[in-house]
């Protein structure tokens, strides 16, 4: 899948959770929703971007991404 859309999707993602006045609630209800919903391949794909430096990463979703498991953890 295209990276770029990934970044948009979890940008938008990020976006949502904003409003949460305790960052580190917003951050986990993002990493949450990304392990819920989003595919496997999906979840490495940004989680390798992201360890890349996450250009157009904004900064909540930047966060959650690297709380990602590695792609070769079963718990995500």
């Amino acid at each position: 899948m295209n990276v770029h859309y990934l970044v948009n999707m979890a940008n938008d993602i990020a976006a949502f959770f904003a409003s949460e006045p305790d960052r580190e609630v917003a951050i986990d209800a993002i990493a949450t929703h990304l392990r819920r919903y989003w595919a496997p391949r999906m979840r490495a794909q940004l989680r390798a971007h992201a360890e890349g430096g996450g250009e157009g990463l904004g900064d909540l979703a930047l966060a959650a991404a690297s709380r990602l498991a590695p792609a070769n953890q079963r718990n995500d």
